[in-house]
């Protein structure tokens, strides 16, 4: 055997290296968690109209400029983070809503109905700021090009559209995701809060869709 090869460590020296690296990544990510929710509030606090500064934020965080510039190249680029952030919790949000569902229909009801709350304040306000402040990024909302909102909404109608027989599930779901967060955008873009009336008829709309791509050979039972 080559003396002079490196083999991985075990024992005592590789369990110390493997808890610094787990320190050093938990400090990162609570790092980035502070600078997103530091910038969120900055833009909370100046709204559409004023830009937050790096410095606010990074003040806001408790943090240093080093770390900022550790995890991001620019203030766009954390502004994209918090869109792809709100993306996220966005789509946890309407997954927990929805597990509370037993039948593919009213799953199906209670994505559009998650969906279309984004548009009552105060949560659109937010919305609308961040959208603001990231500039063409903004874009993503109807686009999905950057943090990908409609695509990931989309799969959560995945499994409901196959269980009420959609032939193609994932294209069926990309197509009414992406209807239905422009709906969302149309609201927030007006500052129109969607009634009742309208989220069921939006519900409608996605189970005529699903039922439009229904297997006919093979109808659900």
């Amino acid at each position: 055997m080559n003396k002079n090869a490196i083999l991985p460590e075990s024992g005592l020296v590789g369990r110390i290296a493997r808890q610094a690296v787990a320190e050093r990544e938990a400090e990162y990510a609570d790092e980035i968690r502070r600078l997103l929710d530091a910038a969120l509030a900055q833009v909370r606090r100046c709204g559409p109209d004023a830009r937050p500064r790096v410095a606010d934020i990074v003040a806001a965080a408790g943090l240093s400029n080093d770390a900022f510039y550790r995890h991001f190249r620019s203030k766009d680029a954390l502004m994209a983070a918090v869109l792809a952030d709100g993306a996220e919790r966005l789509t946890d949000y309407v997954a927990h809503r929805m597990s509370k569902e037993p039948r593919a229909d009213a799953q199906v009801r209670c994505w559009v109905a998650a969906i279309l709350a984004q548009a009552d304040e105060p949560l659109a306000a937010d919305a609308r700021a961040v959208l603001c402040h990231t500039g063409a990024l903004g874009s993503d909302l109807v686009t999905g090009q950057v943090g990908s909102a409609p695509r990931r909404l989309a799969v959560l109608l995945h499994a409901p559209f196959a269980e009420l027989g959609v032939r193609e599930p994932e294209l069926a779901a990309g197509l009414v995701a992406y209807a239905t967060v422009g709906k969302l955008s149309e609201y927030l873009w007006s500052h129109t809060e969607p009634t009742a009336a309208d989220i069921e008829r939006m519900g409608e709309f996605c189970l005529a869709a699903a039922a439009a791509a229904v297997t006919r050979d093979d109808p659900p039972g």
